[in-house]
């Protein structure tokens, strides 16, 4: 059975050019990028190399590069490093609708004494600004805004956010994770003082990570020991996913265009067709501004985990949010929190698609989706 995989926001498959660049760095390419010799040296001008490359997807300089291992140890050090140079503000400003990584951290500072506040959303999942400009204040050590939902996808207007946080000369990060390779930015034109992102969500492998810092942004490390990474984060630096990463980074720079438009057009003919096919479901989110490869569709008086298994029968791979919540019953905190009916919360699905997403996958769900919704509705415990 073939495998149709539409969950690209929960993970990427590694394109053939980044292994065939990771692979000299598994075998004979294996010395320290520290070392004085010319064995090393080379390794760490390959590492330098990775850097540029994400250095110009981002619109960056090389030595704003951190890699790390994650974004969600980037999103932690971003949080962290801002608490640590300002100890006299105690105040935090994020959303209701971010990733774990950021709302968990959140969450423990606040446990810590830090008072955090939490902006909502409306029933598209989109921001009030009047209300981000209220909470702003001179004693806020660091407002964290994702660049784009995991979940809807909708596109949040951190651009602006940042320049309105640099009028209180309060520090902006991103988790821009989803964006990065869909949204195009540069950096030097923004006011975002950090930024994170995760390799495995752009064809490149798990366990690599980046996280921006503007030049002359105050840092401290979250990581000690060493001095790799000009002393900003210790251990040996994971060569071979640094290179698979560069790698990523100069395929996404290469491809964006042609790919938020083909993507963008499967992922309209995903939802037309499905929404003709199936009455009784509507997409969540902003549809006029989302990210071009994510589709969250809510069907109503259905268990979304039912769905699910019915898709994974038939070879079909999807998810009813983030996947670092996958496994619960209740309906994702981003729904909730736009205030999705719960009879159709419960039925939300996620199809997000990627560049190896085909015309004849996306036809298959059209054609298999209407017969799996009709025989769990019929087996329903939810009525009108």
């Amino acid at each position: 059975m073939k495998t149709i995989y539409l969950d690209n926001n929960a993970t990427t498959a590694v394109a053939p050019e980044v292994r065939d660049a990771m692979l000299p760095y598994l075998t004979d390419l294996y010395g320290n990028p520290s070392s004085m010799h010319t064995f090393g040296g080379q390794v760490g001008r390959a590492v330098e190399d990775a850097r540029e490359k994400m250095a110009a997807l981002l619109g960056a300089q090389p030595e704003e590069i951190l890699f790390t291992s994650c974004g969600s140890e980037s999103d932690n050090t971003a949080i962290w490093s801002a608490l640590q140079t300002q100890p006299e503000k105690r105040r935090i400003i994020t959303t209701r609708v971010e990733h774990p990584a950021i709302l968990n951290v959140c969450q423990y500072w606040e446990r810590q004494g830090y008072h955090v506040t939490y902006l909502g959303v409306d029933g598209k999942g989109r921001l009030d600004l009047d209300e981000y400009a209220e909470a702003l204040s001179e004693d806020t050590a660091l407002v964290s805004v994702m660049m784009a939902n995991n979940e809807v996808g909708n596109i949040y207007p951190v651009q602006r956010m940042a320049e309105m946080a640099r009028e209180k000369g309060v520090l902006f990060h991103t988790d821009a994770v989803q964006a990065v390779g869909k949204v195009p930015f540069r950096l030097s034109e923004t006011a975002i003082d950090m930024l994170s992102l995760s390799g495995h969500k752009l064809h490149a492998p798990k366990g690599i990570g980046v996280l921006y810092i503007r030049k002359g942004v105050r840092f401290r490390p979250f990581l000690r020991g060493g001095h790799q990474e000009r002393g900003r984060r210790a251990g040996t630096e994971n060569v071979p996913y640094i290179i698979g990463m560069g790698e990523a980074a100069r395929l996404a720079a290469e491809n964006m265009e042609a790919e938020r438009r083909d993507v963008a057009r499967l992922r309209d003919r995903l939802e037309s067709g499905l929404l003709k096919a199936v009455p009784d479901c509507m997409v969540n989110g902003d549809v006029e501004n989302r990210l071009p490869n994510t589709s969250n569709i809510a069907f109503k008086n259905v268990e979304g985990e039912a769905i699910l298994l019915m898709l994974d029968r038939l070879g079909i791979c999807a998810s009813s949010g983030s996947a670092c919540t996958s496994g619960s019953l209740e309906p994702s905190h981003v729904l909730r929190a736009m205030g999705v009916p719960f009879n159709y919360a419960h039925g939300s699905v996620r199809l997000s698609l990627s560049r190896y997403t085909t015309e004849e996958e996306v036809d298959f769900v059209i054609a298999h989706m209407p017969d799996v919704i009709k025989t769990l509705r019929a087996l329903s415990p939810f009525k009108d």
